[in-house]
């Protein structure tokens, strides 16, 4: 017995000191998913910038602008003035309503009532955040966002679908500059 337990200890201490084999993973993941994910994006916004193209080539009654952040808008009412547009920080009083692309009504303005924004600051879906920057006090217009611009690919759960693509009547009802707000304090 004295003669096996220094055996069984020799056998253990070289058996410990082989070198570690790397563990490789059982399953190998590529950077699919993401370029799949990008690509299918991307098909989806070409597909909806199509249709809105048809939609702006059925209408020939208003003249469609197009905002660097790829929504297309119409004025319902201009503020032909030299107005002033709102800028971070800005305390806006505005008004809004949610429609298809088939103009069925998703939110009403009662719905969703008379809102105060601060410019930059507060959470509205990303179409509504830049197109705020692009009206004057007292104007209105129509704005066309792509889902990606919208709700994206969750939606709102509740009426809006992941990847709808919205219609929105936005109205500017008041603006209040950050620099009077300074102004105005002590």
């Amino acid at each position: 017995m004295k003669r096996v337990i220094p055996l069984i200890l020799l056998t253990l201490l070289a058996l410990s000191c082989r070198e570690n084999e790397a563990r490789w993973p059982v399953e190998v993941k590529g950077g699919s998913f993401l370029s799949q994910s990008a690509e299918r994006n991307r098909r989806l916004l070409e597909q909806e910038e199509a249709v809105m193209a048809r939609l702006i080539a059925e209408d020939s009654a208003h003249t469609y602008l197009a905002s660097s952040s790829g929504s297309r808008y119409y004025y319902l009412r201009r503020n032909d003035g030299a107005g002033y547009l709102p800028q971070p920080d800005d305390l806006v009083t505005l008004s809004y309503e949610v429609l298809s692309w088939g103009n069925d009504t998703l939110y009403s303005r009662p719905e969703i009532g008379i809102l105060r924004y601060k410019v930059d600051k507060q959470e509205l879906f990303p179409g509504l955040r830049s197109s705020v920057k692009l009206l004057q006090e007292g104007e209105s217009a129509v704005f066309y966002y792509p889902s990606s611009l919208a709700y994206g690919y969750h939606g709102d759960n509740d009426r809006i679908g992941p990847n709808i693509p919205i219609k929105v009547h936005l109205e500017i009802l008041n603006i209040e500059k950050q620099s009077d707000t300074i102004a105005s304090n002590p």
